[in-house]
């Protein structure tokens, strides 16, 4: 009846122009037959319902919300039957109005994404027709409101099913492939959604999900200008942290095309990306290419720091920018974007600035709070791998040479864990930080007031912060020869607080000392001013309370200054001792060098003053010869071999002038043992030509060394009482220590 006499009547309706009777009709249909509680009543209802649509042909576009809402409620019956008839009939409703159905897309668009996880195979393929169909539609009108369907997108696109995901994602390629659709516009609102469905345990839809992304991606690349890249920066953080190595690497190839297009507009997000980017820096070659990535992104959002982020002014350069999120809402929200349960609030990002035309450029400011937060954390993250360390330190030397001013607000804070990082196992590591280290104690920057150490003349701080003197004279011990500490227009405030928390590292790591000691003092005389570090550590080491280790630590830098490349130019310039300032240096040195009675010795070798040189070794008498004393001077006689004494070894040569020279060397060849050694100074010094002309008195003309004008100024008395002073010491702690020791050895007896 309904096949053949209902369309007939509709017919007739419309004919009349009867609305009033259409709309009785199709209500009567709807309510009576296809909302009925009997499934044959529906079944007919649905049938009518299509059959009146038919009828009304293009008028159908006046009833469309009568004629789908029983339709749509269909879609959820229990009877999957009736579910294949409710889509049927749709699918002739549709076909019938066509472009008449966009006004509706949304609800249609919500039962289909419905119907596309149905389990019924005979459903799902009904609704696969319609879904094509009104495709098409979409496709071919140029009247899609696209403003009103992103809500909707927004929130299925949170779907965990998997046939409901790839409806969205088909629907998404479609729209992306309509000229007068711009979806770019609204990508913010379903990139989240989209990296998700990148997750998906189907290789079939993670590829259609790889192809609305790329063709995404294109479109970036095409239309820079349109793009809104702040809008997205945050999830794009979230998802280059993801543990999907897909999800990981096409978040990360995202990154780094917003980093280069975007440019400076991506630098308020630096934390965030840093807090990303940074520790994939360290992965091994199984996921080399996300690796590779990470270190362009890292390197391309370095180079977006400029000297003039130094001078701007965070109050009056606030843009509106939306806050990137902290460390640990950058770490958190990872876990919240693989639940589809709680999906990115992506409307909180509604509201930030779209990348701005060339022609009005919005001035941005540099987040360096945060990005130093993140940095310092990564260095004290013990299990982060080398290359990131190294990034780490990487972005900290950059920062001190684009930002200095604004970089020493935190030195303070930064100082502490940079210390630390030279106990690192890599050398690459190690040279890094000295790098840092040096620009901190070597910058301007770091003299400013109110940036630099604290004032105070305590050169013994507490362990929680070092107070460094503002004037480098008030570590001077005030005696003859040592005027002051050493300053030059290139060391700041910083300098003599690096070298005194790095003589207490040294101190209280004694592995370090002996593992890495020479060679991370060599660097700093590479990065600093070799003086100035020789100077500073003797200095400091004048009042070294632990005196074993202050012996220890003169025989380290004795060794570095007579063996080392990089000290060649000091060496000359003791040599001579030409300059009030290479004199005061070799007073400086000396009283410090006064720790180690062998290193004191070879002091005065280098610095060509063999008569007191031969002075202290006649002092050797008085103190107690030990081993290690013994053993020192076998190394200083294996030293006098080597090519940095060659001169000393020349001026054997002259023994009329140098006779002071040889008794000296007599003399160190009287307190050795019958040992190689001894045998080694003894045939050198028979190697000496005219050996009676070694008879000297006190009238016998001065030697060379005193020949010299420029040493004339040193009080070598002085020096001597000073070396018997702190020996004296040495022999006190020995004693002390030997007394501790017995009364220990008592006490397990006991």
């Amino acid at each position: 009846v309904l096949s053949s006499s209902l369309p007939r009547l509709v017919r007739e309706f419309v004919a009349q122009n009867n609305t009033s009777q259409i709309k009785h009709v199709i209500q009567i249909l709807s309510q009576e037959f296809a909302l009925s509680q009997h499934p044959h009543s529906r079944k007919g209802g649905l049938i009518g319902l299509a059959a009146c649509s038919i009828a009304l042909g293009k008028d159908s576009g006046l009833y469309l919300k009568e004629l789908i809402e029983p339709v749509l409620t269909c879609f959820n019956d229990a009877d999957s039957r009736l579910r294949y008839y409710a889509c049927e009939a749709l699918y002739n409703i549709v076909k019938v109005a066509r472009g008449s159905v966009l006004p509706h897309f949304n609800v249609l668009f919500d039962g289909l994404s419905k119907l596309a996880a149905d389990p019924d195979p005979n459903v799902k393929s009904g609704s696969e027709l319609l879904d094509r169909l009104l495709k098409d539609i979409v496709t071919e009108s140029n009247q899609f409101d696209l403003v009103g369907f992103i809500p909707l997108l927004r929130e299925r696109i949170y779907s965990n099913n998997q046939y409901a995901r790839q409806f969205i994602i088909s629907w998404i390629l479609v729209l992306e492939s309509v000229p007068d659709i711009n979806l770019l516009d609204y990508l913010p609102e379903i990139l989240d959604g989209l990296f998700q469905i990148l997750g998906d345990n189907s290789k079939e839809i993670r590829k259609m999900c790889e192809v609305a992304l790329g063709e995404f991606l294109k479109e970036i690349k095409k239309n820079p200008t349109s793009v809104k890249f702040a809008e997205m920066a945050n999830i794009l953080v979230i998802h280059c942290q993801a543990a999907d190595d897909l999800i990981q690497l096409t978040a990360m190839c995202w990154m780094r095309e917003f980093i280069q297009l975007a440019g400076r507009v991506m630098l308020p997000y630096s934390s965030g990306i840093l807090t990303a980017v940074l520790p994939c820096l360290s992965y091994d070659d199984r996921k080399k290419n996300i690796k590779e990535v990470a270190n362009v992104c890292n390197q391309s959002l370095m180079k977006l720091v400029i000297p003039e982020d130094d001078e701007m002014d965070e109050a009056k350069q606030l843009t509106t920018l939306p806050a990137e999120p902290t460390s640990e809402e950058s770490l958190s929200k990872p876990e919240a974007a693989s639940s589809s349960e709680s999906p990115l609030d992506i409307a909180a990002l509604n509201q930030p600035l779209s990348f701005p035309r060339s022609s009005e450029r919005i001035p941005v400011t540099l987040n360096l709070d945060g990005i130093v937060q993140v940095l310092d954390c990564h260095l004290h993250d013990t299990s982060i791998g080398m290359m990131t360390r190294i990034a780490v330190l990487k972005w900290l030397y950059h920062l001190y040479i684009k930002t200095p001013r604004k970089m020493f607000r935190h030195t303070d804070s930064l100082f502490p864990i940079l210390l630390r990082t030279l106990s690192d196992e890599s050398d690459e590591v190690i040279l890094k930080d000295l790098e840092v280290l040096a620009e901190i104690a070597s910058s301007p920057a770091g003299q400013t007031e109110g940036h630099g150490p604290s004032d105070g003349s305590d050169v013994r701080p507490g362990p929680v912060e070092l107070h460094v003197p503002a004037k480098a004279s008030q570590l001077s011990s005030g005696t003859k020869g040592l005027e002051c500490s050493p300053s030059t227009p290139t060391m700041n405030s910083y300098f003599y607080k690096f070298m005194i928390n790095l003589l207490k590292r040294f101190s209280s790591e004694r592995k370090l000392l002996e593992t890495r000691g020479a060679f991370i003092i060599r660097q700093l005389c590479l990065l600093l001013n070799a003086e100035n570090i020789f100077h500073s550590m003797a200095d400091i080491l004048l009042r070294e309370e632990d005196l074993k280790f202050a012996s220890t630590m003169v025989h380290t830098l004795n060794t570095i200054l007579l063996t080392s490349s990089e000290l060649f130019q000091l060496r000359n310039q003791l040599k001579d001792l030409k300059t009030p300032e290479s004199r005061n240096l070799f007073c400086c040195l000396y009283r410090s060098w006064c720790h180690n009675p062998v290193t004191t010795v070879s002091l005065c070798f280098l610095t060509q003053n063999y008569k007191h040189a031969y002075d202290l070794i006649q002092k050797f008498g008085d103190l107690e010869v030990t081993v290690d004393f013994l053993t020192e001077v076998d190394k200083l006689v294996q030293l006098i071999e080597c090519p940095i004494f060659t001169y000393l070894r020349l001026q054997l040569l002259d023994v009329k002038n140098n006779p002071y020279l040889i008794k000296a060397l007599y003399g160190l060849l009287m307190l050795l043992p019958q040992s190689s050694a001894f045998q080694l100074l003894s045939h050198r010094l028979q190697c000496v030509p005219n050996p009676e002309l070694m008879q000297t008195s006190d009238s016998t003309k001065p030697s060379t060394s005193f020949k010299r004008g420029s040493a004339s100024n040193i009080d070598y008395t002085e020096l001597l009482q000073h070396f018997e002073k702190v020996q004296n010491k040495h022999l006190e702690a020995r004693h002390q220590r030997a007394g501790r020791a017995e009364q220990l050895d008592r006490r397990v007896v006991l």
